[in-house]
């Protein structure tokens, strides 16, 4: 491995990282997506629009991701009163309790390193250069 490019050398360190991003969220029973949702949720009740948007995903996918945190217990919906269209999203105890377990998960599913923030800032700049190529 100490030869591989570093290309080879991210892409095999990110899917192991996300295998066990997933199971650890698993072991909590939520998703990536649901874990973003619950986050969100932090700030208070949201639409379930306000919630897709600001996960910048279609309302579609977002209505999936709040009917299986439903069916967890982890948010409630219920009819906006002003307009009946429009659901409200809030998050219930159970719900708290998900994303606060959330909370350490980067301690635990990632290795402890000697300069964590001088990875990240290699991180960032890799992403933020990678995008500016690639999003023009």
């Amino acid at each position: 491995m100490e030869h591989w490019p570093t290309g080879r050398l991210l892409s095999t360190a990110a899917r192991l990282v996300e295998h066990a991003w997933v199971e650890a969220l698993e072991a909590r029973g939520l998703t990536h997506a649901g874990m973003i949702a619950l986050h969100f949720l932090d700030a208070g009740p949201l639409t379930q629009s306000d919630l897709a948007r600001l996960a910048k995903v279609e309302n579609q996918t977002m209505s999936r991701t709040v009917e299986r945190l439903e069916r967890s217990g982890f948010i409630e919906r219920r009819a906006d009163p002003v307009d009946r269209r429009r659901q409200i999203v809030t998050r219930t105890a159970a719900g708290d309790a998900a994303w606060a377990s959330t909370r350490s998960l980067e301690s635990e599913v990632f290795p402890a390193l000697e300069d964590n923030e001088r990875m990240r800032a290699g991180l960032l700049e890799i992403i933020r250069r990678s995008a500016e190529q690639r999003w023009k």
